[in-house]
């Protein structure tokens, strides 16, 4: 049985694909164009239409679609655009699968960290309640739209991704071009705590969901061991042998060049405790940055 992924010319997505495909799995790539050879099917989200044939008798899908939360500058035009490209493509993919004779039994979809909205020096787990912010709303919204698939019998799962540390794109890759020339620096206070995990942890951890039937709901896809953004661009210029700059990069000038993004996306704290996948089995390859880094790197 084929195990159907969208968004899988993504970072997440990208890996994810590899490493099913390097495991002997059957895997359906659903794309936006005409699909090319057997191993990819069409969808459309803004036209709802859904190629249900590839869908039906699925071992799993994996949901991974959506704008980039950091790709550009957050006008009205592209809030909308962030908030529709998750809820209504969602929406789209749940109500095919509701539609099937044979739905998968289980459906992994994206979300995010920024359920929580900015929750300062705290240990927060799955049973954190939703914080504050247009990232906090546009996650409960998304993750909204996944649940309906529970309706059908199927199993639904809501990856809530921290940080996530791949030289190939992401967070990561757009900063390592400024921290290798030895420019990296804190921004704001270097207080807040970024909860990070890396590339091959998210793959591990996303295989591990779809294989153990007790794991549904939110998850924390995040390392058990969150730092601060000063210790993150400190690891940082250590790992690339770089140094970093000491004065930290003002929130208002963060502020000034990406707009609402640095405020709810760089400047905020996520210090995540990933308690149902421990709880669950699961045992992180990178437990510690600086051994994540190095990997990574």
């Amino acid at each position: 049985m084929a195990i159907i992924v969208t968004g899988a010319s993504g970072l997440l997505g990208t890996a994810l694909v590899a490493a099913l495909r390097a495991g002997g799995r059957e895997v359906v790539r659903l794309v936006r164009r005409p699909p090319q050879g057997d191993g990819e099917a069409f969808w459309d989200p803004a036209e709802q239409v859904v190629d249900l044939a590839a869908l039906d008798g699925s071992e799993a899908v994996v949901h991974l679609a959506g704008a980039s939360i950091a790709g550009r500058r957050w006008t009205p035009a592209y809030r909308r655009e962030l908030v529709e490209s998750r809820t209504r493509g969602t929406r789209v993919l749940v109500d095919a699968l509701r539609e099937l004779s044979r739905p998968p039994e289980v459906l992994l979809s994206a979300s995010g960290m920024d359920f929580y909205g900015d929750t300062g020096d705290r240990l927060i787990d799955e049973g954190q309640g939703k914080g504050r912010g247009f990232l906090a709303d546009l996650c409960e919204a998304w993750e909204a739209e996944a649940r309906r698939a529970g309706e059908a019998g199927i199993r639904t799962v809501q990856a809530r991704t921290s940080l996530v540390l791949s030289r190939d794109g992401g967070a990561l890759g757009r900063i390592l071009p400024i921290f290798r020339m030895g420019l990296g620096a804190p921004l704001g206070t270097g207080r807040q705590y970024w909860s990070w995990i890396s590339v091959d942890d998210w793959v591990g951890a996303a295989l591990h969901v779809l294989r153990t039937p007790g794991i549904e709901g939110p998850v924390n896809f995040s390392a058990p061991q969150p730092v601060t953004n000063a210790e993150f661009t400190r690891t940082l210029g250590k790992a690339l042998r770089r140094g970093t700059v000491p004065i930290p990069v003002p929130a208002f000038a963060l502020a000034a060049g990406l707009g609402a993004f640095a405020r709810e996306g760089l400047l905020v704290s996520h210090r995540l405790e990933p308690a149902k996948l421990t709880a669950g089995g699961y045992r992180f390859a990178h437990t510690r940055l600086d051994e994540a880094l190095r990997a990574v790197l």
